[in-house]
Parts: structure tokens; sequence; C-alpha cells
């Protein structure tokens, strides 16, 4: 029997999935139908878009952000399929975030762990018959290489560095898409502050544990 809050979080993999809803609704259901029955709130409802070629999941973040805000459980209807993807496993394992599947009940971080260690070693084999394929192309005469991959190695690392420098304020970054539209508005401090507390996203915590004023 669910009970708390909950942010569901559901994939589409392409443009015209989710604009028609094939495979949404059914993920809805699924996440409606599991949590029924108890005393649960879900607190927010995120959808990904995507193509399945990117490993960038910005509603994926915007999900987490979410739960820690509320002190949500993020619930997935089908984490066999994204249990496939790296990224997911990554973003889920460093989040410290708790989460629930409808489809894999039964699936802790330790479950998390163990498909973040068959992915790894599935994209070592992916990277080892690469290695093969170039090196069988350049014993061919083929010249593989391209100056694109030292620049792409360069943005990488930067862009690896600007995410561990977001990750250090994560509570300020989780709380700028709800705080937005409310200065947008002319709301005052005090009247944001009220209005996070009316939807009952605790306040900001101090290193000493203590409430921020």
């Amino acid at each position: 029997m669910a009970v708390g809050r909950f942010v569901a979080y559901y994939r589409v993999s392409t443009d015209q999935q989710g604009r028609s809803g094939l495979g949404l609704e059914a993920q809805r259901e699924a996440v409606r139908s599991y949590l029924n029955g108890g005393n649960w709130t879900l607190a927010d409802e995120v959808t990904e878009v995507e193509s399945g070629k990117r490993n960038d999941r910005p509603e994926l973040d915007r999900a987490l952000g979410l739960c820690r805000l509320y002190g949500a459980t993020l619930v997935v209807a089908k984490l066999d399929r994204l249990a496939r993807n790296v990224a997911f496993i990554s973003k889920l394992m460093e989040s410290g975030v708790d989460f629930e599947a409808v489809d894999f009940p039964q699936a802790n971080r330790l479950t998390i762990h163990i498909l973040a260690v068959v992915a790894e070693h599935e994209a070592a084999m992916i990277s080892q018959r690469t290695k093969a394929a170039l090196a069988a192309a350049k014993a061919r005469g083929v010249k593989p290489g391209n100056p694109a991959n030292l620049r792409n190695r360069i943005d990488g690392s930067a862009k690896g560095n600007a995410a561990k420098a977001a990750r250090a304020d994560k509570r300020t970054a989780d709380l700028l898409p709800v705080i937005a539209p409310l200065k947008a508005g002319g709301a005052s401090l005090r009247q944001i502050a009220d209005r996070l507390t009316r939807r009952g996203i605790p306040a900001p915590v101090a290193k000493s544990g203590a409430p921020l004023p």
C-alpha cells in the first residue's frame, strides 16, 4: 500500500509519441493503479520526450529536484527500459532520492547498483568492439583520426566540471523553477516563503541541521 508523497516520471521515446500520448497514458494508468489504495499524494508528474540517442535527461533532473523539494519518492512505470540507460542509472544513484518502480516493486538501491554494473559492462564491451573496428580500419589504411575528437573530450571535461559545481548547490537549483514564476508575478520574499510552505516544500536546512531563517 502506497504511503507518502510521490513524483511520477514518465518517458516516451519520440516527439510523435509525446504529442499523441502513445505509451504515456498507459504509464500514467500503471502508476495510479500501483499507488491506488493507500494514503498517498502525487505531488507532480514529469514527462521526458527523447529519441534515445541523447544521454542528457533534463526532465529527469527536474523530477529528482522535485522529489528533494517535496521529500517525495520517485515513481516510474517501466524500470526495465530505463535501467538500460547509463545516464538514468547514474543520475538516480547520485541523487539520494528514493524510488519505486511499478513493473519491478522489489527494486532497491542494491538493484540499481547491480544494473549499473551490468550497464557499465555493456558499455565496456561496446567500447572494445569500437576499438577493434578502428584498428581493423587502420590496418586497411583508413585514417580514423578526427580533430573534433580532442575538442569533444575537452568540451566533455568542461561539462563534467560544471556538473560538479552545480551539484554543490542542488537546493538552490531545485528551488529556482518553483520560485522564478512567483518572482515574475511580483511576489515578495515573504509571499514566496508562504507559498512554498503551503505547497509543502520544506525550508532549506543549514549545515547545523536547523532550518534557515
